[in-house]
């Protein structure tokens, strides 16, 4: 933890996003390395940790992604269906509809007069609303998922940079390791 607080307390900008660390792109590796107090080994564990935790949020955000991005088609299906059924009321005939009993099995069923349909909460919770109601909860679950997803690839937008960032930074680090010793090897006198 220490190799965390001497890393970023090197940042001239520290900034982050939902819950997400900003990485700060190093220009003078020496300078980083004398201002955080750490060896390049120590710096490149760091570095290579923030990598690690920068995939394991990746991994969690493209997981909520997909959710998303199957509950909104799924959202505008259930507005499409209310919006039928409140269609349907207004005319004397019955709607007939398929709908799946259990996995694979279907039954016909003939809807006449639909004042109200239930919804699925989650967590095995049904309610009955009037379809003026479902219309608008659907409707503001949709617009909200659509909102989230905005956000979601934001995210993970600013996260993939961040990866770049902390990947240029540790070649940066590694290269001038590698400089530094060839500069040592050359200024070392060879024995004969």
């Amino acid at each position: 933890m220490a190799a965390a607080v001497a890393c970023s307390s090197y940042t001239n900008e520290v900034t982050e996003r939902r819950g997400i660390p900003a990485a700060s792109f190093v220009q003078d590796v020496q300078s980083y390395l004398n201002q955080s107090g750490l060896d390049v080994n120590s710096a490149l564990a760091f570095l290579q940790e923030r990598l690690q935790q920068y995939r394991v949020v990746e991994m969690k955000l493209l997981a909520q992604q997909r959710d998303l991005q199957a509950k909104i088609p799924d959202i505008e299906k259930c507005l499409d269906i209310v919006a039928t059924l409140q269609a349907k009321k207004d005319s004397s005939e019955a709607l007939v509809a398929d709908f799946e009993v259990s996995e694979g099995i279907y039954s016909r069923a003939k809807i006449e007069d639909a004042e109200s349909v239930c919804l699925w909460l989650g967590a095995n919770v049904m309610l009955q609303y009037s379809c003026e109601e479902a219309t608008a909860l659907l409707q503001t679950n949709w617009e909200n998922a659509k909102a989230s997803l905005e956000v979601l690839v934001a995210d993970l937008q600013f996260l993939r940079d961040q990866v770049t960032i902390t990947q240029v930074t540790t070649a940066r680090v590694y290269n001038w390791d590698v400089h530094q010793r060839r500069l040592r090897q050359a200024t070392t006198p060879k024995e004969s």
